[in-house]
């Protein structure tokens, strides 16, 4: 008896192993939907200082305003961009090193690195109204009219209150995949998205495609497009992946956008050229 109930134990048990391996994976599962990715064209180029490791890049009332950084080379300036003469400069201290930059309610904000320290400039005469403290790296900054909005090299960005500093809400931006994505870098509003550049996007474990800009839905932190700028600006960017290259540095790093006349410009770390660009449909 004991026997014939051990047989029809391990006859159900093997059924069941049987019915377990024979169990098909579902082909059907969604696969994430392909992002929309836009080309561009150029409509014109500037002469853009080569020496400015570009941070952050804006328009004002017509002027075009730029932060840099590096040690003892950080500024925020007034540009006239038909010559790429600098009109107007401020230098940071010496030990700081400068980010990202942008305006709201007619005020600069200028962030830094890892000293965690913010200022605020009037913009008709760079002079130091204010400075601030925030937690964190300090990367880009862009503001949606109201709040500034903070990236520091991770995939959250933060809207921060313009008077107190004081985080509002944070944005988490994920990749199609599902991954962070990591390195969000320079930013700028542009009708209701957030267009961050992404620092050494060229890398495998960033992104693996060179010198994208990532479009954000600002509501939601979902992606909702790629810019692809590869071979923009070729004479200013490494020819190699070597660290050492003198110009491994030389990323993608500066969106402005004039509202008014709905024109896009960009430029890159000691870039000899500002573009102004159009961008092409979805390829």
């Amino acid at each position: 008896m004991r026997s014939m109930l051990l047989f029809l134990v391990m006859s159900v048990m093997l059924a069941c192993g049987n019915a377990a391996n024979n169990t098909k994976p579902n082909v059907n599962a969604t696969k994430p939907a392909a992002l929309p990715v836009y080309g561009y064209e150029v409509v014109k180029s500037y002469p853009h200082d080569p020496k400015a490791f570009t941070q952050g890049l804006f328009l004002y009332k017509g002027v075009m305003y730029e932060s840099t950084g590096e040690m003892g080379e950080s500024t925020i300036r007034r540009v006239d961009m038909a010559t790429g003469k600098v009109l107007q400069k401020w230098d940071l201290p010496r030990e700081d090193f400068g980010e990202g930059s942008a305006v709201l309610n007619d005020k600069i904000y200028m962030i830094t690195w890892r000293g965690q320290v913010g200022r605020v400039f009037d913009p008709t005469d760079l002079k130091l109204l204010r400075e601030f403290s925030y937690v964190g790296e300090g990367w880009g900054i862009t503001t949606d009219g109201t709040n500034l909005i903070m990236s520091q090299g991770t995939h959250v960005l933060k809207v921060l209150d313009p008077e107190t500093f004081k985080q509002v809400k944070t944005i988490p931006v994920m990749r199609e995949d599902g991954r962070p994505l990591m390195n969000i870098n320079e930013l700028e509003w542009v009708k209701g998205e957030i267009w961050a550049n992404v620092w050494h996007s060229e890398q495998a474990d960033i992104l693996g495609k060179p010198n994208h800009i990532a479009r954000i839905d600002a509501a939601t932190g979902k992606l909702v497009g790629w810019i692809d700028l590869a071979g923009i600006s070729p004479d200013d960017q490494p020819k190699t992946g070597d660290p050492y290259d003198p110009k491994s540095e030389n990323t993608l790093n500066g969106i402005a956008y004039d509202a008014e006349n709905d024109r896009i410009y960009v430029t890159g770390k000691n870039w000899k050229k500002l573009y102004e660009i159009k961008l092409t449909p979805p390829k």
